[in-house]
């Protein structure tokens, strides 16, 4: 069994003297694992750090088996990181939410998007809502979108302000005003990307995907949202208001 693919780099860990399992975010076949040998050497070492693209070749006897992979560099990004609080812990946020993903499984949406989002990580301002929402995305991509479409309660397509924590759904401005104490609120850049964003827009984003994200991608296997995430708003939300 052969195939060669774009990847990204989600993360490794050391096997034997030498060797790592390698395990990449790639376009065509998933979040999948491999062996690289000589992988913790000096000429591999600043390959495979997440966040980095690389060029990949996996080969194994039997597509079940964990087998090989052959990779060059291809963006080595990560270096221009190493200043930046909200990138490196961005990287690995991003990387926590690919490990839910199950593995070998295409997803070219999460990909591309990933992709995107690396390209301007170093960028905390055009960063902020790109992840904001992928969350979004990623959560609709497991299965558990949002309904950001209408109002749950009278169906109008306009002035949406709130979602319900119950349900998922937007409700309108009109529709929620009396129960707002109850919803969440629904940032304009979340539905339309030409919206102006604020802090507290942010702010209100990352409340309202770190919810739905912990309830149903988190909590279901055991986990807290990752305290890589709340580094990274943390992070990205002194890095933004500079």
């Amino acid at each position: 069994m052969e195939w060669v693919d774009e990847g990204i780099v989600l993360g490794v860990r050391r096997h034997g003297e030498t060797s790592v399992i390698l395990e990449l975010m790639t376009h065509a076949h998933g979040r999948h694992l491999g062996l690289v040998r000589g992988g913790s050497g000096a000429r591999l070492r600043g390959i495979l750090q997440p966040g980095n693209a690389v060029h990949a070749t996996w080969r194994a006897r039997l597509d079940e088996h964990l087998g090989h992979y052959l990779v060059e560099g291809s963006t080595l990004r990560v270096a221009g990181f190493m200043a930046a609080a909200h990138a490196l812990h961005g990287v690995t946020h991003l990387a926590a939410l690919c490990r839910l993903l199950a593995e070998r499984e295409p997803h070219a949406a999460i990909y591309d998007a990933l992709q995107a989002i690396l390209e301007r990580l170093d960028d905390p301002r055009a960063a902020a809502p790109m992840i904001a929402r992928f969350e979004l995305d990623f959560l609709a991509e497991l299965g558990f979108g949002l309904d950001l479409a209408a109002c749950a309660a009278t169906g109008t397509k306009d002035d949406l302000a709130f979602v319900s924590p119950r349900s998922g759904r937007a409700v309108s401005r009109a529709a929620g005003e009396a129960y707002r104490d109850k919803l969440m609120r629904l940032p304009g850049f979340l539905r339309d990307e030409r919206t102006a964003l604020s802090a507290a827009d942010l702010a209100d984003a990352f409340t309202l995907t770190g919810f739905f994200l912990e309830r149903h991608a988190f909590a279901p296997r055991g986990f807290l949202l990752p305290e890589a995430r709340a580094h990274f708003v943390t992070a990205l939300t002194r890095a933004t208001q500079q």
